[in-house]
């Protein structure tokens, strides 16, 4: 066992029986390098990483290979997942200096941790003109040896070239998008649409979920089309498993056909709420049915003993990538019997030929089953032949940022599809996030694993992605104090993450470990980034408490996405979406009435029936006294008066539902009608 056996990190945990001498990242590892005067192997990866898998197994596990590593350098293992931000800082500098990146990513550093050779997977020996990963080794282990003063050089023009990378300018003046910038966004997506396949871009195509979430928000007829092509051709392909519910990381071809079998829970939980979003738009069943078919896998499949969500489910199983998932015909007779097994082939696009490898396809969906209760008992058979197969396996890691988007979509998805079972399982994980990630002082730790929590600071996107599911449980329960606690964590936003000058964000606190570079980046990519996670709480926050520092916050936060929003829409989704309902006031609902009262609680279900997400607020309870814009917590812990309900009285001693902006409402209706009516008219 090497010094990676007493980490959390199952990516860690994985590589801690490797002959390899590998350190986590720590200062301890580059002071030993200084020591020995060798330079840094910095190998980042993740465990749900399938090309992670085999460089471990081709190299790391090898005696000869391991020999030289330990010989001549210094090995660093990093999961990316754990520590975003030494992934975000040296990935940057991967991608600047070969124009692409990836994982397993491969950096040589000097011990001052400054990066000169670059690279992802390497193989064991040369292939398709890539040198082996010997081969490497010892070609940058000679160049530091013969010449140093060359590596220097470069290693100093890289960290030059990071350091000017600072976004600052680019969000300084600008506003907040209007109808202008969004409006280009949405001809630039149009533009990159596949009208055959749905979604954006080529092979290989990642779901848009983030997009989504856009094209849902502007709710115009072109951005409907896209958004259902492209959930109906995802939900029939097989990047989603149809038979267990949930989608895989992305799909290796443009059709959504063959996916690249890894589960993740950020991809699972944006989808969760985009059907769920476009179910409540334009009553779609399909989406219905994945949007609930997904809550119920997050919890059958990734909810951990403590309450919160694993990070991951791996792509192979028996070391072959998909074998879990995919069937022959004749896996499909034996089974359900010959003219069964048939039907299901000719159902799900099961051929002799495969749509995967050695003849096996992946279950795919291109239409309704005619009798859905064959369909549905065709389902169970299979998924209980399937249970018997090797299960691929689970990274159990708890990460705050992605169990907050598990948290807002379950608890949303709960309320609106009547599963209290939803609202549940999102209560419990925050409850374990409070529990486990809180630091006395009121900062977040990104991780934890068995109930055994991480040393490793949260960074931009768990506070962003944290508040914003405190502020949904908060309009689905009416429970006061998931809107305190996302509060205090926007005040550490505030505090530690913003950049006074410009209103520009950073991805880790003021006051965290140093890197060769602060990373900063507002592009959205497989999650919300954090810069815009951060814009979308702190503009909904700003509804509920008429808070003017977090409502100035997001407005400046926003103002790079009006300078990405014409030219980059694809990687701007999210902040896209926070910025359509920024144009839209945001709306406020204020729901009067005490508890238990049948007509507070019909109003509040039209109001997460209609209004818009992102960055709606919708505050329940009774009317409230003027409480200031704060939203402070009392001496005994639990939230004071919520701000939106200040002033806000019943009707004639009925229930009654205020739609406002800026605080500024409208005359109160008391019937759901009336309700439905005004979200509909202000839309």
């Amino acid at each position: 066992m090497n010094r990676l056996a007493d980490e959390t990190s199952p990516y860690l945990l994985q590589h801690a029986e490797n002959p390899v001498d590998w350190w986590p990242w720590s200062p301890e590892a580059f002071e030993e390098a200084r020591r020995r005067d060798v330079p840094v192997l910095l190998s980042v990866g993740y465990a749900a990483c399938h090309w992670c898998h085999v460089m471990a197994h081709e190299s790391f596990e090898d005696p000869e290979t391991a020999e030289l590593v330990n010989e001549r350098f210094v090995a660093v293992k990093v999961d990316r997942e754990e520590r975003p931000d030494v992934d975000a800082v040296y990935m940057e500098a991967v991608q600047a200096a070969t124009g692409q990146g990836g994982w397993p990513m491969t950096v040589f550093l000097t011990p001052d941790r400054e990066p000169f050779y670059f690279g992802t997977y390497y193989p064991p020996e040369p292939r398709h003109g890539m040198p082996s990963f010997r081969q490497v080794l010892l070609g940058v282990s000679t160049a530091w040896q013969d010449r140093r003063e060359e590596v220097g050089d470069v290693a100093g023009r890289i960290v030059a070239d990071l350091a000017g990378r600072g976004l600052g300018a680019v969000a300084e003046g600008q506003t907040p998008p209007g109808e202008v910038e969004l409006r280009a966004a949405l001809r630039g997506l149009s533009q990159e649409y596949d009208t055959a396949w749905g979604g954006f871009g080529g092979a290989p195509k990642f779901p848009p979920s983030m997009v989504l979430e856009f094209l849902l928000r502007e709710g115009g007829p072109a951005a409907m089309d896209m958004a259902r092509g492209t959930c109906s051709a995802m939900a029939r392909g097989g990047v989603y498993d149809q038979l267990g519910g949930g989608f895989a990381r992305y799909s290796v071809d443009a059709g959504w056909v063959v996916p690249h079998f890894e589960k993740m829970l950020y991809d699972n939980a944006l989808l969760l709420r985009a059907y769920l979003h476009l179910w409540r738009a334009d009553g779609d069943r399909l989406a219905c049915r994945v949007a609930e078919e997904t809550g119920d896998f997050l919890i059958r499949e990734l909810r951990t003993e403590q309450g919160g969500f694993a990070s991951a489910l791996d792509a192979d199983s028996d070391g072959r990538e998909g074998a879990f998932y995919v069937w022959t015909p004749e896996q499909l007779a034996e089974v359900l019997g010959a003219e069964d097994g048939r039907r299901a082939a000719e159902l799900f696009g099961v051929t002799a030929e495969g749509t995967f490898e050695e003849g096996a396809s992946v279950l795919q969906l291109p239409r309704d089953a005619e009798d859905p209760s064959w369909f549905e008992g065709t389902r169970e058979r299979l998924r209980a032949a399937r249970e018997r197969r090797t299960r691929p396996a689970r990274d159990d890691k708890v990460v705050a940022a992605w169990n907050g988007l598990a948290i807002a979509a379950l608890a949303e998805a709960g309320a609106l599809l009547d599963r209290p079972d939803f609202v549940e399982a999102a209560k419990a994980a925050a409850d374990l996030l409070v529990a486990l990630h809180f630091t006395e002082d009121g900062r977040l730790l990104r991780t934890s694993r068995d109930g055994r929590v991480g040393a490793n600071a949260g960074v931009l996107e768990d506070y962003g992605d944290v508040a914003e599911g405190f502020l949904a449980l908060y309009s689905v329960t009416g429970e006061t104090a998931w809107l305190t606690l996302a509060g205090r964590l926007l005040d550490t936003v505030l505090g530690h993450f913003v950049d006074e000058a410009s209103g520009a964000l950073y991805d880790t606190a003021d006051d965290a470990e140093q890197l060769i570079r602060r990373p900063q980046d507002p592009t959205d990519n497989a999650t919300p980034s954090g810069w815009t996670a951060a814009a979308g709480a702190l503009l909904t926050y700003a509804a509920y408490t008429g808070g003017a520092a977090y409502r100035t916050a997001a407005e400046r936060a926003l103002g790079v996405v009006s300078a990405l929003a014409g030219r980059a829409p694809r990687f701007i989704g999210w902040g896209l979406a926070v910025a359509a309902a920024y144009a839209d006031g945001p709306r406020e609902v204020a729901i009067v009435g005490a508890e238990g009262d049948a007509g507070r609680e019909a109003l509040r279900a039209v109001a997460l029936a209609a209004a818009g997400a992102p960055g709606a607020a919708i505050a329940v309870g009774l009317p409230a006294a003027d409480a200031g814009a704060d939203g402070d917590a009392d001496e005994d812990g639990d939230a004071a008066e919520v701000p939106l309900l200040a002033g806000r009285p019943l009707v004639d001693g009925r229930a009654a539902a205020y739609v406002c902006r800026g605080f500024t409402c409208e005359l109160p209706v008391t019937s759901p009608d009336e309700l439905r009516e005004r979200l509909a008219a202000g839309k």
